[in-house]
């Protein structure tokens, strides 16, 4: 799926922001201004001024409805939701070279507060996976004790798990050993690692 520079960092961002919820062994990772302060730095959020707790109030707002989407059961709610982002947001679609990156557009409008600045470019990002008609890859980890929201970008739609590396080779660990104990013996651990690791790579190498 071929997905304009831009589009993909904000959907990055967009992924980013909806895996800082709490969850039930995760604390908010947007609990306090210093770490929505983190969150805009980390990820070079540009054009934000001062933030305070309006700040931090409206991009918590955000981060429920970038969730919501994900959980969207079909093209028309989630289109519902991404259209509420936008018109909230007050879109203004500006061609922009800043900090040396390469032409792109910024959809925020000029002095906008950071939850609208989200809203506007990380809504435009998904709008762009609706209109594509790839809805289906604004998935959650299937690991049962993980729902980190990621974009499946693999080829084939195929991709389960947020990171192939922790929960898709921790699932693959407890499979093998569970297959191993229903035939009445359990591999040595070289041999274990040695499966596990090289179904790993061969699944990572698929998303690519």
């Amino acid at each position: 799926m071929q997905i304009p520079h831009d589009t993909r960092r904000a959907l990055d961002v967009v992924v980013a922001l909806v895996n800082t919820a709490a969850e039930a062994d995760q604390p908010d990772g947007l609990a306090t201004l210093g770490s929505l302060r983190g969150f805009v730095q980390e990820y070079a959020i540009s054009d934000v001024g001062e933030l305070g707790a309006r700040d931090l109030a409206g991009v918590r707002t955000v981060r429920a409805k970038f969730a919501q989407v994900f959980a969207a059961p079909n093209p028309r709610a989630a289109s519902v939701l991404i259209n509420e982002l936008v018109a909230t947001a007050g879109t203004t679609p500006q061609l922009t070279d800043h900090d040396g990156y390469d032409w792109h557009v910024h959809y925020f409008a000029p002095g906008a507060s950071v939850g609208d600045h989200l809203a506007a470019d990380g809504g435009m990002a998904l709008a762009f996976i609706v209109v594509s008609g790839e809805q289906e890859r604004l998935r959650r980890c299937e690991a049962p004790d993980c729902r980190r929201a990621f974009v499946d970008l693999s080829r084939n739609r195929s991709r389960r798990y947020c990171d192939s590396r922790t929960c898709g080779n921790r699932l693959h660990v407890a499979a093998y050993r569970a297959r191993r104990k229903g035939a009445g013996a359990e591999a040595p651990d070289s041999e274990h690692e040695e499966v596990v690791h090289g179904g790993e790579q061969q699944q990572g190498a698929d998303h690519r």
